[in-house]
């Protein structure tokens, strides 16, 4: 499954145009939103106003805690983009990259485990990795899986013997979590997502392995 490398400057496009599509999907879904809300209630502009402006808001807030340092954030140099035959012996827990197997895991909500080296190569296309202890909540479990409904780069699994009841992880860089509402997930999603430094940053995350829930 693999083509031509492509260069940072066709890696920084493609993710542009990937976070482009996305931000156009998510304005059209809170304009539905603020839409509803209006033929429910008197004062459909006004209702509309605030919702945009509240969203503006947060995005805006986001992007600006993304530029800096995330408390608690480990990184992780050196490894390895190789593909591999097999199971692979990784350092953290869950992996944060190395070799890995020439399929990547289709990204989307899973209600079981998924096999590490598929989710690594999801990893070196862009893409979030969640993970939550299979004893979490439901209503928490319901958290992280927004994730998934809002960014098509993201994976949310199950994993046995976690440090932590949640774990972010992307390429390079993890984070331990004591709760699925723990607002660092959100600026962590947002710093690592689609990183194009990574050298198959915005490949494709489906079309591989794995039907997501």
């Amino acid at each position: 499954m693999s083509t031509r490398p492509r260069t940072r400057d066709e890696r920084a496009a493609t993710v542009a145009r990937l976070r482009k599509e996305q931000a156009r999907a998510e304005r059209r879904r809170m304009l539905v939103v603020a839409g509803v809300a209006g033929t429910l209630v008197l004062g459909l502009v006004a209702t509309a106003t605030v919702v945009l402006v509240g969203e503006a808001r947060r995005r805006s807030a986001l992007e600006a805690q993304a530029a800096a340092d995330i408390e608690g954030v480990e990184s992780f140099d050196g490894l390895v983009f190789d593909h591999v035959e097999g199971s692979v012996d990784y350092a953290q827990n869950p992996p944060a990259g190395g070799a890995h197997n020439a399929v990547w895991q289709n990204c989307g909500v899973y209600d079981a485990p998924v096999v590490d080296e598929h989710a690594v190569h999801s990893l070196e296309h862009g893409a979030v990795w969640l993970t939550y202890d299979p004893d979490l909540p439901a209503d928490q479990v319901a958290l992280l899986e927004q994730h998934a409904a809002d960014e098509s780069y993201v994976l949310v699994s199950p994993y046995e013997g976690l440090p932590s009841p949640v774990v972010a992880t992307a390429w390079g860089h993890q984070l331990q979590l004591p709760s699925a509402d723990d607002e660092r997930i959100d600026v962590f999603v947002r710093k690592y997502l689609l990183n194009p430094e990574l050298p198959e940053a915005g490949a494709l995350c489906s079309n591989g392995i794995g039907q997501p829930a």
